[in-house]
């Protein structure tokens, strides 16, 4: 599960362990989970490609036909269809027909897996922005490692997410720790934020002055996104090299207003007023992580009032809590673009509802 806040390069990530899977000649499911979660439907395509392409071996087309049956009848019960394609119209007997879509999810993967392996072939499960699949939905992913773990399956399970998901998988299953590793990806070293920014420029014949990658170093926080945003308008603004710090202050402001306009503007947004006034309140403060009371204070209420407002935005994926009663931006330098869109914060009047 590969954990970082926005624009640290975990979908890169993802896609290159992708690539480097369909080399090695695993069959592959491949996701992105839309806030809705919507496993089933999103991987079924893929899953039912596995199960055409094994189906020409006939040593093993019970396997594949027990597998179907889960497909099948999980999809009867579920109602998941694709491409206009209904799968099933009557649950059989036997696998993935209890109505549970934990344990049914996992009896269809695990039955797919099991198909795979006797055909000699592993397979290997992607799941990106995967702290959008429901709870269930990440129990069933869950239990059908533990038990390809505890079967010998040849299965693996990359994800890629915010933070949350460490305790979100936590709280799926208990047993998730042990399961999954959680390497953490966040901004690069100095080193690898400098090389970055010259390495390109430097195969092009252009180099930089020190002070100019110092300010853009400053500028970015070593995030990789910002990085390559910032290395790819300053190129396109100097007109010589070495590219000087002068280069670097005036392209600044054709920058921000860029990532204003598509990073940040997009996730912004998203929210409603309340929801945007809260993360206003959290730049007041700064860069973050806070403390829930400090910024309802800030917000001149209780921290009770905005609990809702809070979790909402949690499940949005703008914010997330490390420890408990803790708040943190999930987007890098999201509180400063937060003060050029709110210049003024306002205080927060709960409403009342009204008595009937």
């Amino acid at each position: 599960m590969l954990l970082g806040l926005r624009g640290v390069g975990k979908t890169v990530l993802l896609n290159h362990i992708f690539n480097l899977a369909e080399e090695r000649g695993f069959f592959t499911v491949r996701m992105e989970a839309p806030e809705s979660g919507e496993l089933a439907a999103r991987s079924y395509p893929d899953l039912k490609r596995i199960l055409i392409r094994l189906s020409a071996r006939h040593n093993i087309r019970d396997k594949v036909a027990r597998a179907g049956s889960a497909m099948r009848n999980f999809a009867s019960i579920f109602k998941v269809s694709f491409e206009g394609f209904e799968l099933g119209a009557t649950p059989g007997d036997g696998v993935a027909d209890t109505g549970d879509l934990e344990r049914d999810y996992a009896e269809v993967l695990r039955a797919v897996i099991e198909a795979a392996k006797a055909a000699e072939q592993p397979l290997a499960f992607f799941v990106d922005e995967i702290q959008y699949l429901q709870p269930k939905e990440l129990a069933a992913l869950t239990l059908a490692c533990h038990e390809a773990a505890q079967r010998g399956l040849p299965f693996v399970l990359y994800g890629a997410g915010l933070p949350q998901i460490a305790k979100l998988a936590g709280d799926a299953k208990s047993y998730a720790e042990r399961l999954f590793e959680f390497p953490p990806v966040g901004a690069l070293t100095d080193e690898a934020a400098r090389r970055a920014i010259m390495g390109p420029a430097l195969a092009e014949g252009v180099t930089y002055t020190d002070d100019a990658v110092d300010e853009i170093l400053a500028q970015t926080l070593n995030y990789p996104y910002f990085l390559q945003e910032w290395g790819s308008t300053i190129w396109n603004y100097a007109d010589a090299s070495p590219i000087s710090l002068g280069d670097v202050t005036g392209a600044r402001d054709s920058i921000i207003a860029r990532l204003d306009a598509s990073f940040f503007r997009v996730r912004f947004d998203r929210c409603k007023p309340v929801q945007q006034k809260y993360l206003r309140a959290m730049a007041e403060l700064g860069a973050g992580p806070h403390q829930t009371g400090a910024i309802a204070t800030a917000l001149g209420c209780e921290a009770s009032q905005l609990a809702t407002t809070r979790a909402q935005l949690i499940s949005l994926g703008m914010i997330w809590s490390q420890r408990h009663g803790e708040t943190a931006f999930t987007v890098p330098l999201f509180d400063k673009f937060m003060l050029r869109a709110i210049p003024v914060l306002e205080k927060h009047v709960p409403q009342r509802r009204a008595r009937r």
